[in-house]
């Protein structure tokens, strides 16, 4: 099944959360007691539940922290 979905890239994300108040289908969710590389919460996309309808994207105050293309692998959940 070919997903068209966005993703969050863990590492990158800095735990603001304004991903997640615009979400028209509530597709992101916290990362439950888990913390990346820089130590922060971070967010995740559920990449079958993703419209790719941008609102993420134009939400995120942090530059190349969501990508417009499914890359789970960049995950950490």
């Amino acid at each position: 099944m070919d997903l068209y979905a966005y993703t969050i890239v863990s590492d990158v994300c800095e735990g603001i959360g304004d991903c997640i108040a615009v979400c028209p289908v509530e597709c992101i969710s916290w990362a439950e007691g888990k913390t990346n590389a820089k130590g922060t919460a971070f967010a995740f996309i559920d990449g079958e539940t993703c419209i790719s309808c941008r609102g993420c994207l134009n939400a995120c105050p942090i530059e190349g922290a969501i990508l417009d293309e499914w890359h789970p692998e960049l995950q950490l959940v």
